[in-house]
């Protein structure tokens, strides 16, 4: 079976426009939550988000072209640009043809949806824009970024709820190690604080409404966490084949190790008890990797602060790790209580922290964690502060609605 590496990623979050500057906030404990400016939030009863502040889309496409896509296409191509530019990957047309796109999405282009729906209440439907259709479909993700590069391997997106990203990573390392591709420009990426995601998600009782400190409002495992915080952007990592990433002399950052991939069969929005089909994505991935639970250094839980959630993942890596989880030898954290939750680009984004941790032996903190629930006790879930230590593998989760489970392996390389 082939290897597969990361040799480039990318980031637009609430945290930062790149890597850098969403790494060095992530690493501060620094929240990029605040009080939302996307639209007019006062009749609302949830009124912050993790915006991507500052964006500028024309920065990165063409002022005509912005047009044709809704802001997670926008996300998207940012953060691929990113991720293409540190790889220096440059193929040839005969190596194109193997190159795919794959773009984890959860709910596509929702600003644009809502926009156009009041387009057609008020002004007909003579007045809907010719780009509705591409700008809103979630494959429109990766289809622009296959059309940006020329890459004319496989083309599609993942839509598998707050899972959406991770399934994306983990299907094209599977399609690199089957030789079906020999590189993949993947991730996840979201665009949906909108007045309708957010009442829809509000009226879920999903959402925290600690309206009035938007930074302390994503509290992972806190005895006080009242629902997750809606985020947006992007991550996106070039993955390539080992032995061709090494012999071009690119920048090999970590290896996908491990891949894991289940479902609940359950409940439509709760997960299942003790996080059941959890400890099975998270045992198959080890299985896949071929590590033992004791390899594995950091979990980034997918821990969204909400109340059912945050238990039974712990309760799913409390029966996976054994005594590993206890030892002080197993670090987890939420990064989520500092950029909230980027739903379809959940995965992704975190998966670039992940990396990051690797790179840097930085465990990045999870913050407002003042009071932790009891099923937390004894475990190091990396209050407040980073932690430096050395690691060799990191685990990544992403759970979401329909029971569905994605674990990702990265590891040194």
């Amino acid at each position: 079976m082939r290897r597969v590496v990361v040799t480039g990623i990318g980031a637009i979050s609430p945290c930062g426009l790149d890597v850098a500057s969403t790494w060095e906030n992530i690493q501060a404990g620094k929240s990029g939550i605040a009080t939302i400016t996307h639209f007019d939030a006062t009749e609302y009863s949830v009124q912050i988000a993790g915006e991507a502040t500052g964006f500028d889309p024309e920065k990165y496409i063409e002022k005509k072209r912005v047009r044709e896509g809704d802001s997670f296409i926008h996300y998207a191509i940012a953060a691929a640009d990113e991720a293409i530019k540190m790889s220096g990957f440059e193929p040839t047309e005969q190596q194109k043809e193997k190159v795919g796109t794959i773009v984890g999405v959860g709910l596509g282009g929702l600003p644009t949806l809502e926009k156009m729906g009041r387009t057609l209440e008020t002004k007909g439907p003579k007045r809907i824009s010719p780009y509705f259709i591409p700008a809103v479909i979630s494959n429109l993700a990766p289809g622009q970024l296959s059309m940006r590069y020329g890459y004319k391997g496989s083309s599609f997106t993942t839509t598998s709820a707050c899972a959406s990203g991770a399934h994306a990573l983990g299907e094209a390392a599977r399609a690199i190690r089957l030789g079906e591709l020999d590189a993949c420009l993947t991730g996840g990426a979201e665009g949906c604080i909108t007045g309708l995601g957010i009442a829809g998600f509000a009226q879920m009782r999903a959402l925290s409404t600690r309206n009035d400190a938007p930074d302390k409002a994503s509290r992972p495992w806190d005895v006080d966490r009242d629902g997750f915080v809606m985020g947006e952007g992007a991550g996106m990592i070039l993955l390539e084949e080992y032995e061709a990433a090494k012999k071009r002399g690119a920048p090999i950052l970590a290896e996908v190790l491990g891949y894991g991939t289940t479902a609940d069969a359950y409940h439509m929005t709760s997960p299942a008890p003790e996080g059941e089909g959890a400890q099975r994505s998270m045992r198959m991935a080890l299985n896949n990797a071929g590590l033992l639970p004791t390899d594995i250094g950091y979990v980034n839980a997918h821990a969204t602060s909400t109340g059912v959630g945050d238990i039974n993942e712990l309760l799913a890596m409390r029966a996976v790790f054994g005594a590993h989880a206890t030892s002080g030898t197993l670090a987890v954290s939420s990064t989520k209580s500092m950029t909230g939750h980027l739903l379809g680009a959940a995965g992704a984004l975190e998966s670039v922290l992940c990396i990051k941790a690797l790179l840097t032996s930085i465990v990045p903190p999870t913050i407002n964690l003042d009071q932790p629930i009891e099923e937390a006790q004894g475990l190091n879930l990396v209050p407040h502060h980073s932690q430096e230590r050395k690691l060799r593998a990191v685990m990544n989760n992403s759970f979401g609605f329909g029971g569905t489970n994605a674990t990702l392996i990265f590891g040194r390389i």
